[in-house]
């Protein structure tokens, strides 16, 4: 993934709104990766954000880039703004479960950031992701392709890295995604898989394996299932999203035209007006569809299920 050169980051500004685990690692991150010479934390509890920005600062040492506590005026002239704030998932939940107050806080959040920097781009990562992703395109009025959610760029990195540790290669070997919801309703699209330019099938067959569907089945349901394990033993997930928000966030800060499985709002196997995950170019401009992904026929049910299940969740807070 191309860097910004030292001009380009000066003038780099990167807003988290939400100072918990997931916030504070982004920005952590953020810092390692050098892609921003300004990171902004916003928090109703300044004095923790100040805490965690004392911290943050010693690793800015050595990146280079200044970090620091601010409200929502500085948003002003930003990059990207992140909102990662929200309630955390608790074990047993779905991540459906947090939509009422999660909602609530975004009505809060989102038309001050669209207030002071109309022409930033959201990405959201606060669960349910694509509930609030629908939510923060009409609480912002901003156009579809600036505002982004994480989706299942997560989901994707796991299914890869379960694929990887199955078929014995390097993850990055694996070109596999995961579409649909950021939840329980989430689909691999096995049709579309493959390891060397091959389809499962094919490398099974050249390289003398057994094309296991059973094994198969059993990777995407550890990576559907993952984050619930991970809460189970720790109580948090915020490693893994950290990384993949500041993934999105390089293309578009470098305006680089890579291609992501991220939430966007539109049209998906017939039903209008959802956010859900399939594959977009991120550049400067924001998440564009260019290319419609060709599903068999089993998967583009399957997606229109997932679509459906976010569609009567947004229709509920309607009510």
């Amino acid at each position: 993934m191309p860097q910004p050169n030292a001009a380009d980051v000066k003038s780099i500004k990167i807003v988290i709104v939400g100072a918990g685990s997931v916030g504070v690692t982004t920005a952590y991150a953020l810092l390692l990766d050098r892609l921003a010479a300004d990171i902004v934390l916003i928090d109703i509890d300044k004095n923790r954000a100040m805490g965690e920005v004392m911290d943050l600062s010693h690793a800015a040492h050595f990146a280079q880039a200044r970090v620091r506590v601010g409200d929502y005026e500085d948003c002003a002239h930003a990059a990207a703004v992140i909102i990662t704030a929200g309630v955390n998932q608790k074990p047993g939940q779905t991540r459906l479960d947090l939509v009422k107050t999660n909602y609530a806080l975004f009505r809060d959040v989102v038309p001050r950031i669209a207030r002071h920097a109309p022409d930033t781009i959201l990405v959201v990562a606060t669960n349910p992701v694509d509930v609030l992703t629908h939510a923060a395109h009409h609480l912002s009025g901003f156009p579809l392709e600036r505002v982004i959610g994480s989706g299942t760029a997560m989901d994707t990195t796991r299914f890869r890295h379960e694929l990887g540790k199955h078929f014995g290669v390097n993850p990055r070997n694996v070109h596999a995604m995961i579409v649909g919801e950021h939840g329980d309703s989430q689909l691999p699209v096995w049709s579309l898989a493959t390891i060397c330019g091959m389809r499962l099938h094919d490398y099974c067959r050249a390289a003398r394996m057994e094309h296991d569907e059973a094994a198969l089945e059993a990777c995407a349901k550890r990576t559907r299932e993952a984050a619930y394990e991970i809460i189970r033993r720790k109580g948090k997930t915020n490693y893994g999203v950290a990384s993949v928000l500041v993934s999105i966030l390089q293309p578009i800060v470098t305006d680089s035209d890579a291609i992501m499985t991220v939430s966007r709002v539109g049209t998906y196997a017939g039903i209008q007006d959802v956010a859900l995950s399939m594959p977009c170019k991120l550049n400067r401009h924001g998440a564009y569809q260019d290319v419609p992904l060709l599903l068999s026929e089993l998967e583009e049910a399957e997606l229109r299920e997932s679509a459906q299940s976010i569609k009567e969740v947004l229709m509920s807070l309607e009510k």
